[in-house]
């Protein structure tokens, strides 16, 4: 499905959209916004690519970074809960990653995690896209994170 699909589905049911961005720099946020009348969905986008903006903005906290790392589930779930903490939206959804080049051996290339947050819960998810190149991890990133809000306003 596509953002025009999402935004449909999202005034249907009157839902707002959050995002929290690091990998993909605010394309989600982008790809929802242009489109004509995106502003009875898109609520706000927060774009947190260093560790200090995900805590300024989003509230995630230090010892979770220094645990498990910004490219983990764990953050991934605080960033989506603190999208949805700060700002009048119903679902945010979060994506931290490794779009490329590089990566290491614990945390390759490729390697994207979501977060998804209503009022009811959070979920998370590894996506291990692969070394696609930079442009291609962050492309499909963008695509895994409209398919999750539209999950989230099917359920």
């Amino acid at each position: 499905m596509s953002a025009t699909d999402l935004l449909t589905l999202y005034r249907t049911r009157g839902l707002r959209i959050a995002t929290a961005e690091s990998c993909t720099g605010g394309m989600v946020s982008a790809a929802i916004t242009d489109i004509a009348g995106s502003s009875t969905v898109f609520e706000r986008g927060f774009v947190t690519y260093t560790n200090e903006a995900k805590i300024q903005m989003l509230g995630v906290l230090p010892a979770t970074l220094d645990a498990y790392g910004a490219v983990s589930e764990q953050v991934a779930q605080e960033m989506a809960e603190g999208a949805l903490r700060h700002s009048a939206a119903d679902v945010a959804v979060s994506i931290t990653g490794i779009a490329g080049p590089g990566g290491s051996e614990f945390k390759p290339e490729g390697r994207v995690c979501f977060g998804l947050a209503t009022r009811t819960g959070t979920h998370t998810e590894t996506v291990e896209f692969g070394a696609l190149g930079r442009a291609n991890v962050r492309r499909e990133s963008v695509q895994k994170a409209i398919a999750l809000l539209i999950s989230a306003a099917n359920q």
